[in-house]
């Protein structure tokens, strides 16, 4: 729910200077909001290139098959990346995420997760920036209150009246309108 910080209202809400309690001032408030995006194109494609990676190590290797994993991931970030990899780049020897921290073919999820919680929290804000304060007691309802009594894509569906879509990350992030 980070999102309400990048609202005008939100920010208010829970911010003010510490002595004076003045808000943030609209011209810093908008130059905040232009920065935002700064770096996303370049950001995403970093996940999607340690995602897709990921799973291709875990689908395309086993035991019984050695994995050439500098290759790999080579060919995995010629693919997607506009400029070229370093020769001297070793990334995967530090990609502990996958190696020994427990996200092995899994490390995708940190972008599923942004997809999720951008669009849950898309409903929240009106056209005209403002808060839809009632959209609070549905999510309360249909997420929070429910846990893990049922699976979390019911949760969502009941929440939104849909499946998940990119569409609410993709204009956040400034790749749509």
């Amino acid at each position: 729910m980070e999102g309400f910080c990048w609202t005008r209202e939100g920010l208010d809400l829970i911010s003010g200077h510490y002595k004076t309690g003045e808000k943030l001032p609209d011209v810093l408030f908008e130059k905040m909001l232009g920065a935002r995006n700064f770096g996303q194109g370049l950001d995403t494609m970093r996940q999607v290139i340690f995602s897709t990676f990921d799973f291709r190590l875990f689908m395309e290797y086993s035991g019984e098959k050695a994995a050439d994993v500098l290759r790999l991931y080579r060919e995995v970030f010629t693919g997607y990346h506009p400029a070229p990899l370093a020769e001297w780049n070793r990334f995967p020897n530090g990609f502990a995420h996958i190696f020994a921290g427990g996200y092995g073919a899994g490390y995708y999820s940190y972008k599923w997760a942004e997809v999720l919680s951008v669009d849950a929290f898309s409903p929240f804000v009106r056209e005209d920036g403002t808060i839809d304060w009632g959209v609070g007691k549905k999510f309360l309802d249909s997420i929070l209150s429910r846990g893990g009594s049922r699976t979390m894509m019911e949760n969502f569906v009941e929440f939104r009246g849909r499946k998940p879509t990119i569409d609410a990350l993709l204009k956040q992030n400034g790749f749509m309108k």
